[in-house]
């Protein structure tokens, strides 16, 4: 389990990527040191890492295209916490 020392934390926008809401996440500031933590829900697209949203998980979090999160790996999960839902707010 990592320390507070080891754990990552990232805010961005939800983007919807061929009909389906995606998180790109660059390696370079961060996407790297995720990467463990979503292993088995996420692929390497160039320089990011990609993690699909579920639907259910979207609707759960209300989430759309334009969504701000912030994402973590605390605990050794990845973990997504909505800072606004509403993209026009």
């Amino acid at each position: 389990m990592p320390n507070e020392d080891d754990i990552t934390s990232l805010q961005g926008p939800v983007e919807e990527i061929n009909g389906k809401l995606m998180l790109r996440i660059p390696l370079d500031v961060g996407g790297d040191r995720l990467q463990d933590a979503c292993r088995g829900i996420s692929s390497i697209d160039g320089n990011f890492l990609c993690v699909a949203i579920p639907d259910w998980l979207a609707d759960d979090l209300r989430l759309t295209a334009g969504s701000l999160v912030s994402v973590d790996n605390r605990s050794g999960k990845f973990n997504i916490h909505v800072l606004n839902s509403d993209p026009t707010q």
